[in-house]
């Protein structure tokens, strides 16, 4: 199966104050940590809510826009689902995939990390049309996605004070 791998960065960054996806840490933007992180676990990364790929169906969509853009980006070049993860998840597991086997998956502590099947693109593409519940766990119960703990506890870099918190530990 191939899996592409995609950085969802198309938040306002609103509690971060700035552009988040390009705050530096170590020397290096989180948008670079997060794509470096992802490229063990896939076939190919992308960067959706930026110019590359766009969240469908528009952007302020959360991150279910991203993982829907990921996953048409995924139908139209032949891969079978889309690993994703938040641009300030700047490390993950090892064993990322093989948690997350089979998919649909999604990391108990952060749902926003997952393995989405490109099949079940069209249930999200409804979720996103219907507008009503955007929650990832939302899809996730719909698509009948399992839920996985892990030790791993997620980087979550909401502001500036976080960022440095990441960056002495």
């Amino acid at each position: 199966m191939r899996t592409l791998g995609a950085v969802l960065a198309g938040g306002r960054s609103s509690r971060f104050g700035s552009d988040k996806a390009l705050a530096m840490l170590d020397g290096r933007t989180l948008l670079d940590h997060a794509r470096a992180a992802l490229l063990p676990h896939c076939d190919a990364v992308v960067v959706v809510g930026r110019d590359e790929i766009a969240d469908w169906p528009r952007p302020d969509m959360g991150p279910l826009g991203g993982i829907a853009g990921a996953l048409i980006q995924a139908a139209h070049q032949g891969f079978d689902r889309v690993l994703t993860a938040p641009v300030d998840c700047v490390r993950l597991p090892a064993d990322l995939r093989a948690l997350l086997e089979p998919s649909p998956a999604f990391l108990e502590t952060q749902p926003v990390i997952g393995l989405w099947p490109v099949a079940a693109l069209h249930e999200l593409k409804a979720m996103l049309e219907d507008g009503r519940d955007l929650a990832v766990r939302a899809y996730a119960r719909r698509i009948g996605a399992r839920a996985v703990s892990s030790d791993f506890v997620p980087p979550n870099v909401n502001s500036t004070a976080d960022l440095d918190r990441l960056a002495g530990s």
